[in-house]
């Protein structure tokens, strides 16, 4: 995309939710229950300083960061062009995000061991595993694989899209949002619900009018049918961020006591991106994107915009060694106060992958491993 055809408010967004995503990685290392530095099965938090502070930072804040991404390429995408076919749609989507993708499976599979952060049984056991799932240096690239099942839908639904009423995306918008409750019936009601039993523990009632694909349909719904005037967007879209903000933060502080271990479903259990929260949050912060109404970003938006994929890719590798120096081995006293700590092993780590992706990005080829 040219810069005279770039959508400022995008760009923005691309650059706030990529710094997201790394504040929340940040501030897992502080209710990590082991030395990784990422919340596993069990957490615990260290004491109240730590526990309010990633409820503001990790759930109040970079929750939105997921559900951003997954809207922003709806926005851009859907409905597929006219004349454009599903195999020309795939091969353009999946060669721009494939080989970066495979690129760094095998460097997360391979480059720690150069310094001894993984062992070699460990890093033959992920490349084995790799065309199954993500290398387990590398969970953030779970990501990758609903953002590939939205570039296959996106075709299919296209169509209807196209022809739907206001009224129509609306409606299913409220089943979409509907759905949103299942995770939380699944966890405190009953994990058989709705069809799903132990012979189809998968397709249950809503399955398929849940997930990312409910965000793919509030894309559209909002470029294609929202004609709220700048005003109501801004009161509305504040409104909607702070309410889902504020109860996803709030979850995880009630859930957690310091001291005590605590499964992290548990801890999190507000926390996953098809939930009410995270929606209201998520529209209201999209929202609130769509105010900015220049008609050029600052360069350096717009730069780092592009190298955001790739940054998110590699942001892992050096945020598993920022974060050490300020942790210190110690999660209840850091370095620094943990409320500086979280947001500095952030910037430091997003400063040091706009720098990487960028020089990165002047090599021959360099669409085959940054995007």
């Amino acid at each position: 995309m040219s810069n005279q055809q770039r959508i400022v408010f995008v760009d923005y967004i691309r650059v706030v939710a990529c710094f997201l995503v790394m504040l929340v990685h940040a501030s897992e290392n502080f209710y990590a229950a082991d030395a990784s530095g990422l919340a596993g099965n069990v957490s615990m938090l260290a004491n109240e300083a730590n526990r309010f502070w990633v409820a503001f930072y990790d759930g109040a804040l970079g929750r939105i960061s997921v559900p951003l991404f997954m809207v922003v390429s709806a926005f851009l995408l859907v409905p597929v062009k006219q004349g454009v076919t599903m195999a020309a749609f795939y091969k353009r989507r999946f060669l721009r995000i494939l080989p970066p993708m495979i690129s760094f499976m095998l460097l997360y599979t391979f480059l720690p061991l150069l310094w001894g952060q993984m062992t070699w049984e460990q890093s033959w056991h992920d490349f084995v595993m790799l065309p199954f799932n993500f290398p387990s240096m590398a969970g953030h690239l779970w990501f990758m694989y609903p953002l590939i099942s939205l570039y296959l839908i996106i075709p299919v639904v296209s169509p209807w899209l196209e022809r739907a009423s206001a009224k129509d995306e609306r409606l299913f918008l409220s089943i979409f949002a509907l759905s949103t409750l299942v995770p939380w019936l699944v966890r405190f009601v009953s994990a058989d619900l709705w069809g799903n039993c132990f012979w189809n523990p998968y397709f249950g009632m809503l399955y398929y009018c849940s997930g990312y694909l409910g965000y793919l349909v509030l894309a559209h719904y909002i470029r294609v049918h929202l004609d709220w005037s700048r005003a109501k967007r801004m009161r509305i879209g504040w409104i909607c961020f702070l309410v889902g903000a504020v109860f996803t933060g709030w979850s995880f502080w009630q859930a957690g006591v310091p001291g005590q271990p605590i499964e992290t479903p548990m801890l999190e259990w507000s926390w996953e991106f098809c939930t009410p929260n995270v929606l209201c949050a998520t529209f209201g912060a999209f929202l609130l994107f769509t105010c900015i109404k220049r008609s050029v970003a600052p360069r350096w938006i717009t730069e780092v915009s592009k190298l955001s994929f790739g940054m998110y890719l590699m942001h892992l590798f050096f945020l598993s060694n920022i974060a050490p120096i300020f942790v210190a081995g110690n999660q209840a006293e850091p370095l620094i106060p943990v409320a500086l700590a979280i947001p500095c092993i952030a910037l430091l780590t997003f400063i040091c992958c706009v720098v990487t992706t960028k020089l990165i990005s002047l090599l021959p080829g360099s669409k085959w491993i940054v995007g």
